[in-house]
Protein backbone atom coordinates (compact mmCIF):
# COMPACT_ATOMS: atom_id res chain seq x y z
CA UNK A 1 0.00 0.00 0.00
CA UNK A 2 2.55 2.75 1.19
CA UNK A 3 5.08 2.43 -1.20
CA UNK A 4 7.60 6.12 -0.82
CA UNK A 5 8.03 8.48 2.10
CA UNK A 6 10.04 11.28 2.24
CA UNK A 7 11.51 12.37 4.98
CA UNK A 8 13.05 15.88 5.83
CA UNK A 9 13.54 17.09 9.47
CA UNK A 10 15.06 19.74 11.44
CA UNK A 11 13.71 18.21 14.61
CA UNK A 12 15.03 14.46 14.62
CA UNK A 13 13.48 12.97 18.05
CA UNK A 14 12.76 9.29 17.13
CA UNK A 15 13.01 9.98 13.91
CA UNK A 16 15.30 6.85 13.37
CA UNK A 17 12.90 4.70 14.94
CA UNK A 18 10.02 5.87 12.43
CA UNK A 19 12.35 5.37 9.52
CA UNK A 20 13.44 2.03 10.33
CA UNK A 21 10.06 1.11 11.28
CA UNK A 22 9.49 2.47 7.44
CA UNK A 23 12.08 0.44 5.92
CA UNK A 24 11.39 -2.53 7.64
CA UNK A 25 7.64 -2.21 6.37
CA UNK A 26 9.65 -2.13 2.64
CA UNK A 27 8.67 1.05 1.93
CA UNK A 28 11.56 3.61 -0.10
CA UNK A 29 12.90 6.39 1.69
CA UNK A 30 13.79 9.44 0.54
CA UNK A 31 15.75 12.27 2.43
CA UNK A 32 18.11 15.43 2.28
CA UNK A 33 21.17 16.61 3.52
CA UNK A 34 21.84 16.61 7.71
CA UNK A 35 18.27 14.00 7.54
CA UNK A 36 19.82 11.74 5.40
CA UNK A 37 23.22 11.89 6.57
CA UNK A 38 21.50 10.97 10.29
CA UNK A 39 19.79 8.19 8.74
CA UNK A 40 22.36 6.90 7.66
CA UNK A 41 24.63 7.08 10.25
CA UNK A 42 21.55 4.70 11.93
CA UNK A 43 21.90 1.88 9.24
CA UNK A 44 19.09 2.85 7.40
CA UNK A 45 18.68 2.74 3.44
CA UNK A 46 18.09 6.28 2.13
CA UNK A 47 18.02 7.59 -1.37
CA UNK A 48 19.25 10.97 -1.46
CA UNK A 49 17.01 13.61 -3.23
CA UNK A 50 18.97 14.42 -5.76
CA UNK A 51 19.47 11.31 -6.80
CA UNK A 52 16.11 10.47 -7.02
CA UNK A 53 15.43 13.78 -9.03
CA UNK A 54 18.59 13.61 -10.55
CA UNK A 55 19.23 17.07 -10.19
CA UNK A 56 21.61 18.60 -7.55
CA UNK A 57 20.79 20.58 -4.11
CA UNK A 58 22.00 24.04 -5.16
CA UNK A 59 23.11 27.32 -3.28
CA UNK A 60 23.64 26.01 -0.19
CA UNK A 61 20.71 23.82 0.08
CA UNK A 62 18.24 26.66 -0.28
CA UNK A 63 16.70 24.48 -3.49
CA UNK A 64 16.64 20.56 -2.71
CA UNK A 65 12.97 19.36 -3.08
CA UNK A 66 10.75 22.18 -5.34
CA UNK A 67 11.13 19.58 -8.30
CA UNK A 68 7.97 18.24 -10.03
CA UNK A 69 9.29 14.82 -9.58
CA UNK A 70 8.85 15.39 -5.73
CA UNK A 71 5.87 17.59 -5.72
CA UNK A 72 3.81 15.38 -8.47
CA UNK A 73 4.63 12.13 -6.46
CA UNK A 74 2.40 14.13 -3.76
CA UNK A 75 -0.36 15.98 -5.23
CA UNK A 76 -1.27 13.44 -7.44
CA UNK A 77 -4.97 12.43 -6.85
CA UNK A 78 -4.68 8.45 -7.08
CA UNK A 79 -8.46 7.69 -8.20
CA UNK A 80 -8.32 10.60 -10.59
CA UNK A 81 -6.96 8.74 -13.90
CA UNK A 82 -5.83 11.81 -15.99
CA UNK A 83 -3.25 12.83 -12.52
CA UNK A 84 -2.31 9.19 -12.73
CA UNK A 85 -1.42 9.07 -16.39
CA UNK A 86 0.57 11.89 -16.39
CA UNK A 87 2.44 11.09 -13.72
CA UNK A 88 3.12 7.38 -15.57
CA UNK A 89 3.91 9.38 -18.64
CA UNK A 90 6.07 10.95 -16.92
CA UNK A 91 8.28 8.62 -14.87
CA UNK A 92 6.79 10.05 -11.57
CA UNK A 93 6.37 7.74 -8.77
CA UNK A 94 3.84 8.13 -6.14
CA UNK A 95 5.37 9.32 -2.58
CA UNK A 96 2.55 7.95 0.18
CA UNK A 97 4.25 9.32 3.05
CA UNK A 98 6.14 12.82 3.85
CA UNK A 99 7.24 13.52 7.67
CA UNK A 100 9.02 17.06 7.44
CA UNK A 101 9.64 19.58 10.34
CA UNK A 102 11.35 23.34 10.26
CA UNK A 103 14.01 24.85 10.50
CA UNK A 104 14.00 26.62 14.09
CA UNK A 105 13.41 30.61 12.63
CA UNK A 106 11.58 31.11 16.17
CA UNK A 107 14.46 29.30 18.49
CA UNK A 108 16.96 30.80 16.14
CA UNK A 109 15.21 34.09 16.71
CA UNK A 110 15.44 33.75 20.75
CA UNK A 111 19.52 33.51 20.42
CA UNK A 112 21.74 36.09 21.89
CA UNK A 113 24.01 37.56 19.26
CA UNK A 114 22.40 36.68 16.25
CA UNK A 115 23.33 37.99 13.06
CA UNK A 116 20.05 39.19 10.88
CA UNK A 117 21.75 36.61 7.37
CA UNK A 118 21.21 34.08 10.24
CA UNK A 119 18.16 34.29 11.02
CA UNK A 120 16.98 34.61 7.41
CA UNK A 121 18.67 31.33 6.32
CA UNK A 122 16.11 30.05 9.10
CA UNK A 123 13.46 30.68 7.10
CA UNK A 124 12.05 27.56 5.54
CA UNK A 125 11.08 26.85 2.48
CA UNK A 126 11.25 23.62 0.96
CA UNK A 127 9.97 22.20 4.05
CA UNK A 128 6.21 24.16 4.62
CA UNK A 129 6.09 23.31 0.41
CA UNK A 130 5.86 19.86 1.41
CA UNK A 131 3.57 19.96 4.36
CA UNK A 132 1.15 22.12 2.67
CA UNK A 133 0.94 19.76 -0.57
CA UNK A 134 0.62 16.45 1.32
CA UNK A 135 -1.81 18.37 3.42
CA UNK A 136 -3.97 18.94 0.52
CA UNK A 137 -4.01 15.58 -0.46
CA UNK A 138 -3.96 13.93 2.80
CA UNK A 139 -6.76 11.62 1.40
CA UNK A 140 -3.68 9.68 -0.35
CA UNK A 141 -0.34 11.08 1.18
CA UNK A 142 0.33 10.74 5.33
CA UNK A 143 1.48 13.78 6.31
CA UNK A 144 3.40 14.13 9.66
CA UNK A 145 4.60 17.22 11.26
CA UNK A 146 5.58 15.98 14.45
CA UNK A 147 7.29 13.41 16.14
CA UNK A 148 4.25 13.00 18.86
CA UNK A 149 2.52 11.43 15.81
CA UNK A 150 4.89 8.80 14.85
CA UNK A 151 3.91 6.15 17.08
CA UNK A 152 -0.06 6.41 16.01
CA UNK A 153 1.44 6.30 12.48
CA UNK A 154 3.26 2.98 13.02
CA UNK A 155 0.31 1.96 14.58
CA UNK A 156 -1.72 2.37 11.46
CA UNK A 157 0.39 1.55 8.92
CA UNK A 158 0.75 -2.12 10.94
CA UNK A 159 -2.45 -2.50 10.46
CA UNK A 160 -2.65 -1.61 6.89
CA UNK A 161 -4.98 1.17 6.81
CA UNK A 162 -4.57 4.95 8.40
CA UNK A 163 -8.12 6.36 8.83
CA UNK A 164 -9.49 9.15 6.46
CA UNK A 165 -10.15 10.87 10.26
CA UNK A 166 -6.75 10.71 11.16
CA UNK A 167 -5.36 11.68 7.72
CA UNK A 168 -7.47 14.47 8.15
CA UNK A 169 -6.29 15.34 11.95
CA UNK A 170 -2.79 15.33 10.58
CA UNK A 171 -3.92 17.21 8.07
CA UNK A 172 -5.07 19.97 9.95
CA UNK A 173 -2.07 19.63 12.52
CA UNK A 174 0.39 20.73 9.52
CA UNK A 175 -2.02 23.93 8.52
CA UNK A 176 -2.06 25.23 12.08
CA UNK A 177 2.00 24.44 12.60
CA UNK A 178 2.75 26.38 8.96
CA UNK A 179 0.24 29.58 9.96
CA UNK A 180 2.01 29.80 13.30
CA UNK A 181 5.72 29.19 11.73
CA UNK A 182 4.81 32.23 8.62
CA UNK A 183 3.54 34.36 11.98
CA UNK A 184 6.17 34.06 13.76
CA UNK A 185 8.29 35.00 10.63
CA UNK A 186 6.00 37.97 10.19
CA UNK A 187 5.66 39.43 13.34
CA UNK A 188 9.10 39.19 14.09
CA UNK A 189 9.76 41.09 10.57
CA UNK A 190 7.50 43.53 10.73
CA UNK A 191 8.68 44.74 14.26
CA UNK A 192 12.07 45.67 12.83
CA UNK A 193 12.72 49.07 11.62
CA UNK A 194 15.95 49.37 10.19
CA UNK A 195 18.59 48.04 13.08
CA UNK A 196 16.28 48.32 15.74
CA UNK A 197 13.56 46.31 17.26
CA UNK A 198 10.24 47.74 18.02
CA UNK A 199 7.67 46.47 20.94
CA UNK A 200 5.04 46.73 19.11
CA UNK A 201 4.58 45.35 15.45
CA UNK A 202 2.92 46.67 12.25
CA UNK A 203 1.40 43.57 12.03
CA UNK A 204 0.75 40.97 14.85
CA UNK A 205 -0.20 37.23 14.26
CA UNK A 206 -1.14 35.43 17.49
CA UNK A 207 -1.75 31.25 17.73
CA UNK A 208 -3.36 29.81 20.66
CA UNK A 209 -4.61 26.31 21.11
CA UNK A 210 -7.76 24.99 22.77
CA UNK A 211 -7.18 23.61 26.07
CA UNK A 212 -10.94 23.31 27.07
CA UNK A 213 -14.28 24.31 26.25
CA UNK A 214 -16.00 25.48 29.76
CA UNK A 215 -19.70 24.95 30.62
CA UNK A 216 -20.49 28.28 29.74
CA UNK A 217 -19.02 31.49 30.05
CA UNK A 218 -19.01 34.30 32.15
CA UNK A 219 -22.77 33.98 32.61
CA UNK A 220 -24.73 30.28 31.55
CA UNK A 221 -26.38 31.71 28.65
CA UNK A 222 -22.89 32.11 26.72
CA UNK A 223 -20.74 29.63 25.57
CA UNK A 224 -17.25 29.48 25.96
CA UNK A 225 -13.75 28.04 26.06
CA UNK A 226 -10.13 28.91 27.11
CA UNK A 227 -7.26 28.89 24.90
CA UNK A 228 -3.15 29.07 25.78
CA UNK A 229 -0.06 29.86 23.83
CA UNK A 230 1.88 27.86 22.58
CA UNK A 231 5.09 27.37 25.02
CA UNK A 232 4.23 29.05 28.19
CA UNK A 233 7.41 28.66 29.93
CA UNK A 234 6.63 30.63 32.98
CA UNK A 235 3.88 29.95 35.99
CA UNK A 236 0.54 31.14 35.46
CA UNK A 237 -3.24 29.30 35.09
CA UNK A 238 -2.01 28.67 31.78
CA UNK A 239 1.00 26.44 32.65
CA UNK A 240 -0.34 25.36 35.69
CA UNK A 241 -0.56 21.15 35.72
CA UNK A 242 -4.36 20.30 37.11
CA UNK A 243 -3.92 18.05 40.15
CA UNK A 244 -7.30 17.22 41.66
CA UNK A 245 -10.61 18.98 40.63
CA UNK A 246 -13.77 20.05 38.29
CA UNK A 247 -13.25 22.04 35.45
CA UNK A 248 -11.73 25.54 36.00
CA UNK A 249 -14.71 27.71 34.74
CA UNK A 250 -14.20 30.42 32.42
CA UNK A 251 -14.94 32.76 35.62
CA UNK A 252 -12.65 30.87 37.93
CA UNK A 253 -9.50 30.90 35.03
CA UNK A 254 -10.35 34.91 35.19
CA UNK A 255 -10.37 34.91 39.01
CA UNK A 256 -7.03 32.95 39.38
CA UNK A 257 -5.11 34.51 36.46
CA UNK A 258 -5.87 37.96 38.65
CA UNK A 259 -4.94 35.97 41.78
CA UNK A 260 -1.64 34.30 41.01
CA UNK A 261 -0.33 37.95 39.66
CA UNK A 262 -0.38 39.44 43.21
CA UNK A 263 0.86 36.71 44.54
CA UNK A 264 3.94 36.94 42.02
CA UNK A 265 4.40 40.69 43.50
CA UNK A 266 6.24 39.54 46.35
CA UNK A 267 9.69 37.12 47.07
CA UNK A 268 8.22 36.58 50.72
CA UNK A 269 5.84 34.09 52.05
CA UNK A 270 2.37 35.65 50.51
CA UNK A 271 -1.41 34.49 50.25
CA UNK A 272 -3.96 36.05 48.61
CA UNK A 273 -7.45 35.24 47.81
CA UNK A 274 -9.75 37.09 44.97
CA UNK A 275 -13.51 37.07 44.44
CA UNK A 276 -14.43 38.25 41.24
CA UNK A 277 -10.95 39.55 40.08
CA UNK A 278 -10.34 41.61 43.08
CA UNK A 279 -8.20 41.10 45.57
CA UNK A 280 -10.43 40.42 49.37
CA UNK A 281 -7.32 39.46 51.21
CA UNK A 282 -3.69 39.37 51.08
CA UNK A 283 -1.19 38.75 53.57
CA UNK A 284 2.89 38.36 53.93
CA UNK A 285 4.53 36.22 56.89
CA UNK A 286 7.71 34.36 57.50
CA UNK A 287 5.53 31.59 58.11
CA UNK A 288 3.08 30.95 54.78
CA UNK A 289 0.14 28.91 56.82
CA UNK A 290 0.03 32.66 59.03
CA UNK A 291 0.12 34.55 55.79
CA UNK A 292 -2.89 32.53 54.33
CA UNK A 293 -4.86 33.19 57.78
CA UNK A 294 -4.50 36.74 57.71
CA UNK A 295 -5.20 37.19 53.92
CA UNK A 296 -8.82 34.81 55.05
CA UNK A 297 -9.64 36.96 58.26
CA UNK A 298 -9.31 40.74 56.03
CA UNK A 299 -12.72 39.51 54.72
CA UNK A 300 -13.96 36.01 55.81
CA UNK A 301 -17.49 36.31 54.07
CA UNK A 302 -15.72 37.47 50.86
CA UNK A 303 -13.25 34.68 50.82
CA UNK A 304 -15.95 32.02 50.90
CA UNK A 305 -15.83 30.77 47.40
CA UNK A 306 -12.77 32.78 46.53
CA UNK A 307 -9.64 31.92 44.89
CA UNK A 308 -6.36 31.17 47.04
CA UNK A 309 -2.93 31.82 45.27
CA UNK A 310 0.12 31.42 47.19
CA UNK A 311 4.03 31.59 46.37
CA UNK A 312 5.06 28.89 48.44
CA UNK A 313 4.37 24.95 48.89
CA UNK A 314 1.46 23.82 50.84
CA UNK A 315 1.98 21.73 53.42
CA UNK A 316 -0.52 19.62 55.72
CA UNK A 317 -1.14 22.34 57.94
CA UNK A 318 -1.97 25.09 54.89
CA UNK A 319 -3.77 22.57 53.57
CA UNK A 320 -6.26 22.28 56.40
CA UNK A 321 -6.56 25.85 56.78
CA UNK A 322 -7.69 26.56 53.26
CA UNK A 323 -9.91 23.78 53.60
CA UNK A 324 -11.61 25.08 56.43
CA UNK A 325 -13.31 27.49 54.27
CA UNK A 326 -15.16 26.67 50.82
CA UNK A 327 -12.82 27.74 47.50
CA UNK A 328 -12.87 27.35 44.13
CA UNK A 329 -9.35 27.06 43.35
CA UNK A 330 -5.97 26.74 45.31
CA UNK A 331 -2.62 27.79 42.64
CA UNK A 332 0.82 27.16 44.38
CA UNK A 333 4.10 26.04 43.46
CA UNK A 334 3.50 22.47 44.89
CA UNK A 335 2.12 20.59 47.88
CA UNK A 336 3.41 17.76 50.22
CA UNK A 337 1.64 14.30 49.79
CA UNK A 338 -0.53 14.91 53.31
CA UNK A 339 -1.67 18.76 51.38
CA UNK A 340 -3.06 16.06 48.67
CA UNK A 341 -4.39 13.70 50.75
CA UNK A 342 -6.62 16.60 52.59
CA UNK A 343 -7.46 17.98 49.13
CA UNK A 344 -8.51 15.20 47.74
CA UNK A 345 -11.94 14.93 50.44
CA UNK A 346 -13.06 17.76 48.88
CA UNK A 347 -13.37 16.83 45.42
CA UNK A 348 -14.66 19.97 43.83
CA UNK A 349 -11.59 22.01 44.92
CA UNK A 350 -9.41 22.81 41.79
CA UNK A 351 -6.22 22.26 42.95
CA UNK A 352 -3.49 23.50 40.59
CA UNK A 353 0.71 23.51 40.45
CA UNK A 354 3.13 25.58 38.88
CA UNK A 355 5.80 24.06 40.52
CA UNK A 356 9.07 24.23 38.95
CA UNK A 357 7.84 26.85 36.73
CA UNK A 358 9.75 30.62 36.87
CA UNK A 359 7.36 32.74 39.06
CA UNK A 360 7.71 35.65 36.94
CA UNK A 361 5.52 37.21 34.05
CA UNK A 362 7.02 37.74 30.47
CA UNK A 363 5.67 39.05 27.14
CA UNK A 364 2.94 41.43 26.13
CA UNK A 365 -0.46 41.70 27.20
CA UNK A 366 -3.50 41.58 24.36
CA UNK A 367 -7.38 42.86 25.10
CA UNK A 368 -9.81 42.58 22.77
CA UNK A 369 -11.99 45.23 21.96
CA UNK A 370 -15.14 45.20 19.44
CA UNK A 371 -13.59 45.16 16.12
CA UNK A 372 -9.88 45.27 17.41
CA UNK A 373 -7.40 44.43 19.90
CA UNK A 374 -5.10 46.72 22.43
CA UNK A 375 -1.80 45.56 22.97
CA UNK A 376 0.67 46.97 26.10
CA UNK A 377 3.48 45.81 28.50
CA UNK A 378 2.33 44.25 31.71
CA UNK A 379 2.54 46.30 34.25
CA UNK A 380 5.33 44.83 36.58
CA UNK A 381 6.76 48.18 37.17
CA UNK A 382 7.17 49.75 41.04
CA UNK A 383 8.46 53.01 42.62
CA UNK A 384 12.13 52.92 42.94
CA UNK A 385 12.90 54.18 46.80
CA UNK A 386 15.01 57.03 45.08
CA UNK A 387 12.50 57.82 43.14
CA UNK A 388 9.60 58.45 46.19
CA UNK A 389 9.48 61.95 47.23
CA UNK A 390 7.46 62.87 50.77
CA UNK A 391 5.79 65.86 50.25
CA UNK A 392 4.39 66.23 54.06
CA UNK A 393 5.84 67.40 57.02
CA UNK A 394 5.93 64.30 58.57
CA UNK A 395 7.86 61.43 57.44
CA UNK A 396 6.66 58.02 56.97
CA UNK A 397 8.05 55.60 59.84
CA UNK A 398 10.30 52.68 58.94
CA UNK A 399 7.12 50.96 60.08
CA UNK A 400 4.75 53.00 58.12
CA UNK A 401 6.80 52.99 55.03
CA UNK A 402 6.73 49.13 55.08
CA UNK A 403 3.44 49.31 55.16
CA UNK A 404 3.09 51.42 52.72
CA UNK A 405 5.23 49.70 50.45
CA UNK A 406 2.78 46.12 50.63
CA UNK A 407 0.00 48.68 50.40
CA UNK A 408 1.30 49.70 46.93
CA UNK A 409 1.80 46.24 45.41
CA UNK A 410 -1.27 45.24 46.17
CA UNK A 411 -2.92 48.13 45.12
CA UNK A 412 -1.93 48.26 41.86
CA UNK A 413 -4.12 44.56 40.95
CA UNK A 414 -7.46 46.52 42.29
CA UNK A 415 -9.88 47.77 40.13
CA UNK A 416 -9.92 51.12 39.48
CA UNK A 417 -10.76 53.73 40.99
CA UNK A 418 -9.02 52.00 44.21
CA UNK A 419 -7.98 52.78 47.56
CA UNK A 420 -6.14 49.87 49.98
CA UNK A 421 -5.74 50.01 53.56
CA UNK A 422 -3.15 48.24 55.25
CA UNK A 423 -0.56 47.45 57.83
CA UNK A 424 2.79 46.34 57.31
CA UNK A 425 1.99 42.89 56.23
CA UNK A 426 -1.44 42.32 55.61
CA UNK A 427 -4.75 44.26 53.67
CA UNK A 428 -7.42 45.70 56.12
CA UNK A 429 -9.74 47.08 54.16
CA UNK A 430 -9.90 47.10 49.93
CA UNK A 431 -12.40 49.80 47.90
CA UNK A 432 -12.35 48.55 44.70
CA UNK A 433 -13.61 49.71 41.20
CA UNK A 434 -15.87 52.96 42.10
CA UNK A 435 -16.34 55.70 39.77
CA UNK A 436 -15.51 57.81 42.27
CA UNK A 437 -12.17 57.77 44.40
CA UNK A 438 -14.00 59.51 47.65
CA UNK A 439 -16.49 56.07 47.17
CA UNK A 440 -13.80 54.02 47.37
CA UNK A 441 -11.76 55.10 50.46
CA UNK A 442 -15.61 54.89 51.98
CA UNK A 443 -15.77 51.23 51.05
CA UNK A 444 -12.09 50.33 51.89
CA UNK A 445 -13.21 51.90 55.36
CA UNK A 446 -16.53 50.14 55.95
CA UNK A 447 -15.03 46.97 54.50
CA UNK A 448 -12.40 46.86 57.45
CA UNK A 449 -12.77 44.49 60.00
CA UNK A 450 -10.42 45.55 62.55
CA UNK A 451 -10.01 49.05 63.70
CA UNK A 452 -8.13 51.39 61.22
CA UNK A 453 -6.55 53.92 63.56
CA UNK A 454 -2.66 53.21 63.24
CA UNK A 455 -3.23 51.81 59.34
CA UNK A 456 -2.14 53.01 56.05
CA UNK A 457 -3.61 53.48 52.35
CA UNK A 458 -2.45 53.77 48.81
CA UNK A 459 -4.49 55.23 46.46
CA UNK A 460 -3.46 54.33 42.44
CA UNK A 461 -4.02 57.50 40.88
CA UNK A 462 -4.16 60.60 43.00
CA UNK A 463 -6.98 62.35 44.39
CA UNK A 464 -8.55 64.72 42.56
CA UNK A 465 -9.88 66.27 45.56
CA UNK A 466 -8.90 66.05 49.36
CA UNK A 467 -12.70 64.79 50.19
CA UNK A 468 -11.30 61.35 49.97
CA UNK A 469 -7.94 61.75 51.72
CA UNK A 470 -10.64 63.19 54.44
CA UNK A 471 -12.48 60.28 54.55
CA UNK A 472 -9.02 58.14 55.39
CA UNK A 473 -8.24 60.86 57.70
CA UNK A 474 -11.12 60.31 59.74
CA UNK A 475 -11.01 56.85 59.85
CA UNK A 476 -6.93 57.13 61.70
CA UNK A 477 -4.69 56.56 58.37
CA UNK A 478 -1.22 57.93 59.51
CA UNK A 479 0.35 57.43 56.34
CA UNK A 480 -0.57 57.36 52.25
CA UNK A 481 1.38 56.48 49.57
CA UNK A 482 -0.25 57.77 45.98
CA UNK A 483 1.08 58.83 42.40
CA UNK A 484 0.49 62.43 42.78
CA UNK A 485 -0.32 64.63 40.10
CA UNK A 486 -3.29 66.05 40.57
CA UNK A 487 -3.82 70.50 40.11
CA UNK A 488 -5.59 69.98 43.73
CA UNK A 489 -2.31 68.29 45.21
CA UNK A 490 -1.42 71.07 47.35
CA UNK A 491 -4.88 70.80 49.04
CA UNK A 492 -4.63 67.38 49.59
CA UNK A 493 -0.84 68.02 51.21
CA UNK A 494 -2.41 70.57 53.10
CA UNK A 495 -5.08 68.23 54.61
CA UNK A 496 -2.63 65.41 55.06
CA UNK A 497 -0.22 68.16 57.15
CA UNK A 498 -3.84 69.27 59.28
CA UNK A 499 -4.10 65.50 60.42
CA UNK A 500 -0.64 64.93 60.93
CA UNK A 501 -0.28 62.47 57.93
CA UNK A 502 2.89 61.08 56.25
CA UNK A 503 2.15 61.44 52.11
CA UNK A 504 4.71 59.74 49.59
CA UNK A 505 4.56 60.35 46.45
CA UNK A 506 5.66 57.45 43.52
CA UNK A 507 5.27 59.61 40.54
CA UNK A 508 3.93 56.44 39.01
CA UNK A 509 0.03 55.25 38.91
CA UNK A 510 -1.23 51.89 38.75
CA UNK A 511 -5.18 52.16 36.90
CA UNK A 512 -6.44 48.51 35.99
CA UNK A 513 -9.51 48.96 33.77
Amino acid sequence: MFQRALISVSDKTNIDNFANFLAKKGIEILSTGGTANFLKSKGIRVIDVSEYTGFPEIMDGRVKTLHPKIHGGILCIRNKKEHVESLQKLGIPFIDIVVVNLYPFEATIKKTNVSFEEIIENIDIGGPTLLRAAAKNFQDVIVVVDPFDYERVMEYIEKGEVPYDYRFYLARKVYTHTAYYDGVISSYLSSLEGQEKKLFPEVINLQYYKVQECRYGENPHQKAAFYKEKDVNFACVSSAKKIQGKELSYNNILDTDSCFRIVLEFSEPAAVIVKHNNPCGAAVSEDIVEAYKMARECDPVSAFGGIVALNRKVNEELAKEVAETFVEVVIAPGYDKEALEIFSKHPGLRVLDVEGLPMKIEGIEYRRVLGGMLAQEYDLETYKMEDLKVVTKRKPTDREMKALDFAWKIAKHVKSNAILIARENVTVGIGAGQMSRVDSARIAVMKARQDTKGCVAASDAFFPFPDGLEVLAEAGITAVIQPGGSIRDREVIELADKYNIAMVFTGMRHFKH
